[in-house]
């Protein structure tokens, strides 16, 4: 899914590297929307009290619903003089118990809960029982059919921790054999750094347990972006073996954290509706859905990103698997120059897949990414033959699934075409969402047929 990248990314999620004039145009207006969230100061308790962060009358029902987030607007008071990153008691109106939870002064999401237990001390213990239970709730769905360490620079793929959904906001690791990859989004999980590497070492002994807090969200917590080893040796080579398909994973510089674990079955699904048809990867990146679609029989897969680097990582990959490349072709362009290239060539394909990076990190974007997911979707759907599927995805958390859905539908009208929704799509397996956050299912996707 990408469209390149030197560095610097996505998480729990993708970053935003398609279409260079967007990006431009939403980095202006989040210059714009960002100042409002910066006006937005709670009231100052008593310094000399201790730390606690007071809700408005009536903020406390989402926090009684569970929703992990607290944000600025129904902040009241803050006693103390706490620290971003230090956990807090947060209370309602009346001084009823709440929560624990993390506290940042740079963010419009003003805290993000530990726990609900007023009983609950957020210590190393704490955080060793909740990594603990994330990783055994994945072994025990077959997730994890081995443990992590001890594998050699090959082996499965997975995400051990997925932040909020796993009771540890701003938290994602993932796991590429026996190197750990740890991301930090959020001032509560940059506080005990140390902390989770540690508690990560003793648990799943890696190899190597390597840095990507280069997230864009963390601009957005006021925190600097960082990269580098945390605990061990980075291998030379890191690959990863997903339904007997072999990926080199790029750690230190790739696209999130090297890899897109989220699209594992997707990827499969792909695969199985691949044969004897002529297929369209857009943003590739390192060639998940290509390689996929020329191990399930593809006739040619044609792969499109606007990274070089990508583009021969993916290569590479395709010789790694002792796949036929002479069925494959790649062009490294802007995705959405290139299909409008093929549009005007008159090629036409029986299967696409459209898996760009985040156009709408927040829903503050949404109207302008809405604009950029109907174009390519658009181009697309001319590009089909009769019969043809369209694999569509989305990753923005500001995008909602009905929203898109509405976007993909102007996309198939104004392309004059009558398409049906024949299956929908979210992350595997590992990337669990919590009922109470509904902004865990970030990724969305439609799978649709043109009759």
């Amino acid at each position: 899914m990408s469209q390149a990248k030197p560095r610097a990314p996505s998480t729990p999620h993708r970053q935003s590297q398609g279409g260079k004039d967007f990006r431009k145009r939403v980095q202006r207006d989040k210059q714009h929307t960002d100042k409002p969230a910066a006006q937005s100061v709670a009231r100052v308790g008593s310094a000399a009290a201790k730390p606690c962060i007071t809700l408005k009358t009536g903020r406390e029902k989402s926090l009684q619903r569970r929703h992990p987030w607290i944000f600025s607007g129904a902040v009241d008071c803050i006693d103390g003089a706490p620290k971003s990153g230090d956990t807090v008691p947060v209370r309602d109106a009346d001084g009823k118990f709440l929560a624990w939870a993390a506290y940042n002064a740079d963010s419009q999401i003003s805290a993000r809960v530990w726990s609900w237990h007023e009983q609950d001390v957020i210590d190393k213990v704490f955080f060793r029982s909740r990594i603990t239970s994330a990783i055994s709730a994945r072994r025990a769905l077959g997730l994890l059919p081995s443990p992590a360490g001890g594998r050699g620079v090959g082996g499965e793929g997975a995400r051990l921790i997925h932040a909020e959904s796993d009771g540890l906001p701003g938290l994602i690791v993932d796991q590429y054999g026996d190197v750990l990859v740890m991301q930090l989004g959020s001032a509560g999980a940059e506080h005990w750094r140390e902390t989770f590497a540690d508690i990560l070492q003793e648990l799943c002994a890696p190899a190597c347990i390597y840095e990507r807090s280069d997230s864009d969200g963390r601009e957005l917590e006021g925190l600097p972006k960082r990269c580098g080893v945390l605990r061990g040796t980075l291998p030379e080579k890191v690959e990863v073996i997903e339904n007997g398909v072999h990926f080199a994973v790029d750690v230190a510089a790739g696209q999130k954290t090297g890899f897109y674990l989220d699209q594992r079955n997707n990827r499969a699904l792909t695969g199985t509706l691949a044969q004897d048809k002529d297929v369209l990867n857009c943003f590739c990146y390192t060639g998940g859905f290509s390689l996929y679609a020329l191990r399930g029989g593809a006739k040619s897969v044609l792969s499109i990103d606007s990274s070089q680097e990508a583009i021969q990582l993916a290569q590479a990959n395709v010789e790694l698997n002792g796949l036929d490349s002479s069925k494959a072709e790649w062009q490294c362009a802007d995705v959405f120059e290139a299909l409008r290239k093929l549009r005007d060539q008159a090629r036409r394909f029986d299967l696409i897949v459209l898996d760009p990076p985040k156009f709408a990190p927040t829903a503050a974007f949404a109207e302008k990414a809405s604009r950029a997911y109907k174009d390519i979707n658009l181009l697309g759907f001319k590009l089909l033959r009769p019969g043809g599927l369209l694999f569509t995805y989305s990753c923005s958390g500001g995008i909602s699934d009905d929203l898109f859905q509405k976007i993909i539908a102007g996309a198939a009208l104004d392309a004059g075409v009558d398409a049906q929704i024949v299956n929908k799509l979210h992350a595997a397996a590992d990337h669990p969402v919590l009922l109470s956050f509904p902004e865990g299912a970030y990724l969305k996707g439609l799978v649709l047929r043109v009759e």
